[in-house]
């Protein structure tokens, strides 16, 4: 069961970037910025509901099912901010 929830922990969020093993070594050191991870999964999301037609409008207020805490322009900035600042 302690293995079970060991993986669990372990979850990559960037497994299409880096490899698993790579990702808890940089998290178990602390180097891994949650918040960027997170605006990268919304940026992700938000890329491939507007690949399915949906409009931009929509696909925030789908993003703001997942991540109620965030106000809809927080989401808005996150998702068209430039990649490099």
């Amino acid at each position: 069961m302690k293995d079970l929830e060991l993986k669990d922990q372990s979850f990559n969020p960037l497994s299409e970037l880096i490899p698993d093993e790579i990702y808890e070594s940089l998290s178990s050191r602390g180097l891994i910025n949650e918040k960027s991870v997170r605006d990268y999964k919304i940026r992700t999301k938000f890329r491939s509901l507007r690949e399915e037609k949906i409009s931009a409008g929509e696909a925030i207020d789908l993003l703001r099912e997942e991540y109620p805490y965030l106000q809809f322009d927080t989401i808005r900035k996150i998702v068209y901010q430039p990649k490099y600042k």
